[in-house]
């Protein structure tokens, strides 16, 4: 894609304010409205002032545990304008939209050869901040873009494209590389637990690969929503035996493959039994550690397959872009609750704390400036 060069020094950096607002991660379940500075950025580096940040479950769960030291700022589904660039960049210029990816790969370790991307060093090395340890940073005003990240992982957003689309743009990718782990043909039968904005958007890529997809929640409010984008065929958790009900309609068999979209362990056993021999169950929301019981039988015997899949491909970069940015799926119709910056504490909250209303949740420090200048 094209992305529009300058050299003018005057275009290289915009009035940016000393200081700045960011919730700031403190300890177990706190978070604190606080005054910090804004980064300072090197030559090769860029400031974002941010739009909107989505609120992703995995930031709620180092919240929520306590497994990442404080204080942090985190954050990491970030789109918004670029305010300040250093001195040897060239790719951007002040004023561009963009969306940052918070990881990327070397490209040239063990784990990078191997397509597993995730496992790289390089790659769980953080190229976002907003101070402290870095930690993605988007619940704040600005941004620091590292450079390996500006190099290989931001993104001019189009003129016709809404911040809260491109916003979007990570947590796509991740999807994407669940899907094409599970290997799915196009006479297959998929069934997705849970149908928040990930097993929504789950579920449609399920669908685009071809294959016939079955979802299932506790709450109709959030199968009603996933009917609006073509997944109608569903099963109210809370009225039914979701693994029954599926045996049912897949002549006896169960689901070619299940994902299962709901963050814990208690529902992988459900997700097992619904699977067919030989078929295989993708967890994808299963990011905290700790044990659970497995019929060692089922994998075994009935031949079924375990997957994991976390965080994103840097080899679905441009696929998971072009699917946002063309607005294959309307992503921001997903967002049920907006939330400027200072309410932050409530935005994380209610996130972590999901009513059948809400999916997803976003952080808007753009709310305040947007329509004005930067």
């Amino acid at each position: 894609m094209a992305i529009a060069k300058t050299s003018l020094v005057e275009e290289r950096s915009q009035v940016v304010p000393t200081t700045m607002m960011a919730a700031v991660y403190r300890g177990v379940d706190d978070v604190r409205m606080e005054t910090v500075g804004v980064p300072e950025i090197g030559p090769r580096e860029m400031l974002v002032r941010v739009h909107t940040c989505g609120i992703c479950g995995t930031d709620l769960k180092k919240i929520s545990t306590g497994s990442h030291s404080a204080p942090r700022i985190f954050g990491h589904e970030t789109s918004g304008v670029v305010a300040r660039v250093g001195s040897a960049v060239d790719r951007f210029r002040v004023g561009d939209r963009v969306m940052v990816f918070h990881h990327i790969p070397c490209g040239e370790c063990y784990y990078c050869r191997h397509k597993t991307f995730a496992q790289c060093p390089a790659y769980k090395k953080v190229g976002c901040t907003a101070g402290f340890e870095p930690s993605g940073g988007g619940f704040a005003e600005y941004v620091r873009v590292m450079d390996w990240i500006v190099a290989r992982g931001a993104v001019l957003i189009p003129p016709e494209v809404s911040f809260e689309q491109a916003c979007f743009v990570e947590p796509v990718n991740t999807c994407m590389k669940g899907i094409e782990g599970l290997k799915l043909q196009r006479d297959e039968t998929v069934l997705v637990i849970g149908q928040g904005p990930i097993g929504i958007i789950l579920g449609v890529l399920g669908r685009r690969a071809g294959a016939r997809v079955i979802t299932s929640d506790l709450y109709p409010e959030r199968l009603k929503i996933a009917a609006s984008f073509g997944l109608d065929e569903s099963f109210k958790a809370s009225c039914v035996d979701v693994v029954e009900s599926v045996r049912t309609v897949t002549e006896g068999r169960g689901a070619d493959a299940t994902i299962l979209a709901v963050g814990g362990s208690k529902l992988i056993p459900v997700a097992m039994q619904a699977t067919r021999p030989g078929g295989r169950v993708l967890l994808f929301a299963q990011t905290a550690r700790g044990e659970v019981s497995i019929d060692p039988a089922a994998i075994c015997v009935d031949e079924k397959t375990l997957l994991g899949s976390y965080s994103a491909s840097v080899d679905l970069q441009e696929e998971s872009v072009r699917f946002v940015m063309r607005g294959e799926m309307n992503l921001a119709s997903l967002i049920s609750h907006r939330f400027p910056l200072a309410q932050s504490v409530e935005a994380l909250k209610l996130a972590a704390h999901p009513q059948p209303d809400s999916l997803k949740i976003v952080i808007q420090p753009g709310s305040a400036w947007e329509g004005n200048s930067l």
